[in-house]
């Protein structure tokens, strides 16, 4: 057995990840940074997805007898190879042909590389040396915000290439008007038929919904808030506090579910079990991830609660909202992710909003209904 990625529940519920070896000790080094991760309130997700990374990469050393502070920009180089290979290549047991793709995408091993780079920024600030720790910083400066002080006086590093690969670029899928219909009408439920309206209508994520409270819906001011809170069903809002303008008529869905199936229960949390039990215990991400697998079933609509997200979003773009607008609705950080996210749109789209601009003629699009026939 090799390294094993194993998880940890926390005192109050919370849940973090570690990464332990073939006597089920805990290494130390990814220890002490998923430790870290942990204390500084990331994601139990965001946590175990570093754990795997990190697995992997202690895994790779391990086999070609390398320490994990002795790295050196080499091995990174053949670290990448080693991921684009199957674990049945890995681990010798069968001879790779000469082929295209990889087991692990280009974006997959990207986002590997990034997770190798902050383990070894965090312990680099800890005393240890990192000599190739340029090669996985974005831009080859320094990774993340921080400059020491006045080190805009100092001479400008020169540009070095950083390792990462040329991955495509995702468009994110959409649903339609008449899916969004036919997964609300399909709910038994108004409950359900009011989560899945929310996120058409707010474009939540899903942890963000899952926390949400009574308090957080604001009827008179037809406003959703969303609060980053602590939540018993470790739900979680990855951005900052924001308020989300709704339209009426999904705080008349919200006031129907409360009157006809939530009644008299005595709860803080929107969403919760009504039939199940503990009736009253807020719904996790298993109970949501259950009930799409069934309304998939009824509809034939294949579509993740992530997917109302990205319609939602696509569909302001499309309306000519400002990004920076649509920044602010989603939770982005910065516009920039709003933008790089949503550059998608139709060249039908991007043609009209150049009319609309003076860009291009009006009579451009007469002209080229008559080419076309």
């Amino acid at each position: 057995m090799g390294l094993v990625v194993q998880r940890v529940d926390l005192p109050g519920g919370e849940v973090s990840w570690t990464v332990l070896d073939e006597d089920y000790a805990v290494v130390g080094p990814v220890d002490r940074f998923l430790a870290h991760l942990s204390s500084v309130d990331r994601s139990p997700t965001t946590v175990r997805s570093y754990a795997f990374d990190l697995r992997d990469l202690f895994s790779f050393l391990q086999q070609i007898d390398v320490a994990w502070d002795a790295v050196r920009l080499e091995d990174l180089g053949r670290f990448v190879g080693w991921l684009r290979q199957s674990p049945a290549e890995r681990a010798g047991n069968v001879t790779r042909l000469p082929r295209a793709d990889g087991h692990c995408s280009a974006s997959t091993i990207n986002r590997k590389l990034a997770a190798v780079g902050s383990f070894y920024e965090f312990h680099q600030r800890h005393g240890v040396k990192c000599e190739f720790l340029w090669s996985l910083r974005r831009g080859g400066g320094r990774a993340g915000s921080w400059r020491p002080l006045l080190a805009h006086l100092g001479e400008s590093p020169r540009p070095r290439k950083e390792i990462k690969l040329k991955a495509p670029k995702r468009t994110p899928r959409v649903l339609t008007a008449e899916q969004i219909v036919s997964v609300l009408d399909a709910c038994e439920h108004l409950r359900d038929r009011f989560l899945f309206a929310l996120l058409a209508g707010t474009g939540m994520r899903i942890g963000e919904a899952l926390g949400l409270r009574h308090e957080d819906i604001d009827t008179a001011g037809c406003l959703v808030r969303v609060q980053p809170r602590r939540n018993v069903n470790a739900a979680r809002a990855k951005s900052g506090a924001r308020d989300v303008p709704v339209d009426p008529g999904l705080l008349r869905l919200y006031a129907d579910y409360l009157f006809d199936e939530y009644g008299a229960l005595d709860s803080d949390y929107v969403f919760v079990n009504l039939w199940a039990t503990p009736v009253g215990a807020p719904l996790g991400y298993w109970n949501v991830m259950d009930l799409v697998a069934r309304l998939r079933d009824r509809t034939g609509v294949r579509f993740t609660p992530h997917l109302f997200r990205h319609t939602y979003a696509t569909d302001l773009l499309r309306r000519d909202v400002p990004s920076e607008v649509v920044q602010k609705l989603l939770g982005h950080a910065s516009v920039s992710t709003t933008i790089d996210t949503y550059a998608h749109l139709e060249i039908e789209h991007i043609r009209g909003a150049l009319r609309t601009a003076g860009w291009l003629p009006q009579a451009a699009a007469a002209h080229e209904s008559g080419a076309a026939r």
